[in-house]
């Protein structure tokens, strides 16, 4: 007989190596949680509850997968994503916790003044992968207009298939940001928002070998000679796209806030903020045409 305890013994010893102590028990929680039906709270309040024979084995199939690095999102095929249900897979990076702040900036700093004016605006995601950022502002400001970027037709696929679960209109658009046709007629965005490709080889040997081994590379890594290759193209983009005071979000790596700075100044933005996370780490820039 296998208890909710043993299999939190087992999976603390198979895959300590992997994950540091909390995110192995919070990686157990939640597959006991999905294995067994119980609430997070039930899995913690009874420890001795024995799981049944299917249980266990979906468990220890489970943890097989998890020691080849495999993250648990994508064994599931689903995250959440501020507070939304979102589905993942190896089309898609898995949305990070860090990003969700990017929205809530986005979200307090412009969104909320633009809904107060009662017109509409119109927002643009450019590398959206699994369609989170796109899909929660639309999701919290439905009055605007969102689109949303992506050079993958997997990554749409799967955006597409999110904006359906949350029950939201997202336009989205095949295109690379790299060689796309500027907008020589007419402005249209408010906002523009993107989380782009920004890892290079040397920040990739600080990484865990769950990311670099599963998640998509050319959501991940740039150039190491260019590494704000993405971010002087949408810069650019945005120079014609954006409507005059419209507002351009960047989740940044930690390393080049102020070369990402630096950049926008050059070309011409102003009031252009970098902002901390909630480790303190520089990741998110806003700045203003």
């Amino acid at each position: 007989m296998i208890t909710i305890k043993d299999v939190f013994e087992d999976y603390r010893q198979q895959i300590n190596g992997i994950y540091d102590t909390n995110e192995t028990e919070a990686i157990t929680l939640f597959v006991i949680a999905k294995v067994t039906g119980l609430s997070r709270a039930s899995v913690k309040a009874f420890p001795e509850r024995a799981l049944t024979a299917e249980q266990s084995e979906r468990a220890k199939n489970i943890l097989a997968e998890l020691k080849t690095g495999k993250p648990i999102q994508y064994i599931f095929g689903v995250t959440e994503f501020f507070g939304l249900p979102f589905k993942v897979n190896p089309c898609v990076l898995i949305p990070r916790p860090e990003t969700e702040e990017l929205v809530e900036w986005i979200l307090f700093g412009a969104g909320e003044r633009l809904k107060a004016k009662g017109e509409r605006f119109s927002v643009l995601d450019i590398g959206t992968g699994s369609g989170c950022i796109a899909i929660s502002l639309k999701k919290n400001l439905t009055d605007a207009d969102v689109s949303a970027i992506d050079i993958s037709e997997g990554a749409l696929e799967t955006a597409k298939e999110n904006a359906l679960l949350n029950e939201v209109e997202v336009n989205f658009i095949l295109a690379d940001i790299l060689n796309i046709e500027h907008n020589k007629e007419k402005a249209q965005y408010n906002i523009i928002v993107s989380n782009p490709p920004y890892v290079t080889l040397d920040d990739k040997k600080q990484m865990h070998s769950n990311v670099t081994d599963f998640e998509p590379h050319t959501a991940l890594f740039v150039p190491e000679h260019d590494p704000l290759i993405f971010y002087r193209a949408i810069a650019d983009f945005s120079l014609s796209n954006l409507i005059a005071g419209g507002l351009l979000f960047f989740e940044i790596n930690e390393n080049l806030g102020n070369e990402t700075v630096e950049l926008l100044t050059g070309k011409g933005f102003k009031n252009i903020e970098l902002r901390k996370d909630m480790s303190g780490r520089d990741r998110m820039v806003k700045a203003q045409l």
